[in-house]
């Protein structure tokens, strides 16, 4: 097998710098436009044959050095008893709010084993068609990310009603979170247990918190997730956007790499997580759809921060866009691997 991407997570030498993207599985490769065009988002989810087919196609396609479970952050949520669907051009849109005592205590601590089957049965699928080529990744929401979807109601740009529970309802916020941190907990326990070789947590949203907020109201969730997978063995990667000003306190929180955005250099960054910890990042997902000599410019920039350091993973600072050239995201693949060897 290819364990480039395993060997950087525990900091390990490697003949050249793992590459993976994350939605390496998107709208802007024809294969799933493709499937796209007759099936939902939640129904690809929903059928282990379609999700493990999507999941495989960048794995085809592009010189990537781990493939992702194709799945959505948002799935724990209705057998918790949140309910949400897709609306076109709006993306999630939860049906009831959770914004008050008695709406967190009608939630319901699910079994994902028994809740999420699906998504279990594609992992098993997927590690048998990849055949040991490349390491599957699986991965879950964070507390803040997952809870800030529950009561906004969908996506936001201030995550007022997000902020206003925080600091009004301190003791209804915790008891969300920890409900949260305990089911995607053993949702992340049950993927490993089914074959997924790494995880990763997305804080996507966890940017719009300050430090201080961070350690009071989102870290102790995200350690006792951190913590009970990395007890399993697998490596777990901590990423989220908008974190230049966080760094320090993910690193506490847990978690082999932490996931670097393209608002600060890698090299900086590294410094300010610790040689402790390997990292994943950064380059900015809209060079994607510029010209190839200044994306690839961009790709050697970031390798140079690296500097050949064990336990660098080359991402990007967040998912492929919908409109990038395929062909930009190949040639980026083949760069990364050519220039680091």
């Amino acid at each position: 097998m290819n364990d480039n991407f395993l060997r950087a997570c525990r900091r390990e030498p490697v003949d050249v710098t793992p590459v993976w993207f994350m939605r390496q599985a998107g709208r802007y490769m024809a294969e799933y436009r493709a499937i796209r065009a007759r099936h939902t988002l939640l129904d690809i989810c929903r059928r282990p044959d379609l999700a493990a087919e999507v999941t495989l196609q960048p794995v085809e396609r592009l010189e990537v050095d781990a493939a992702i479970l194709f799945s959505d952050l948002l799935l724990p949520l209705e057998p918790m008893g949140i309910p949400f669907d897709f609306v076109k051009n709006e993306g999630p849109v939860i049906e009831r709010p959770v914004r008050a005592a008695e709406d967190v205590s009608r939630l319901r601590r699910c079994d994902p084993r028994e809740a999420l089957p699906h998504v279990l049965a594609t992992i098993r699928l997927v590690r048998h068609e990849l055949d040991g080529r490349v390491p599957l990744i699986g991965f879950a929401g964070a507390p803040f990310t997952l809870a800030s979807y529950a009561v906004e109601g969908g996506a936001s740009r201030s995550y007022a009603r997000t902020k206003a529970l925080m600091y009004g309802e301190p003791a209804v916020w915790h008891d969300l979170c920890d409900t949260l941190a305990a089911v995607v907990s053993e949702y992340l326990l049950a993927q490993v247990e089914a074959g997924v070789q790494a995880v990763q947590l997305f804080d996507s949203w966890v940017g719009a918190l300050c430090v201080r907020d961070y350690h009071e109201f989102a870290l102790p969730h995200t350690t006792r997730i951190l913590r009970a997978v990395q007890a399993s063995g697998v490596p777990v990667i901590h990423f989220g956007t908008g974190t230049a000003t966080l760094l320090e306190a993910m690193a506490a929180a847990g978690g082999d790499v932490v996931g670097v955005d393209w608002r600060i250099p890698l090299d900086e960054a590294w410094e300010r997580i610790g040689a402790d910890k390997a990292v994943q990042g950064n380059l900015d997902p809209t060079l994607l759809l510029g010209p190839i000599d200044r994306l690839l410019a961009g790709a050697d920039r970031v390798l140079r921060q690296a500097a050949g350091r064990p336990g660098h993973i080359f991402n990007l600072g967040h998912g492929i866009l919908p409109e990038t050239p395929v062909e930009h995201v190949q040639a980026l693949a083949q760069f990364v691997h050519a220039r680091s060897a």
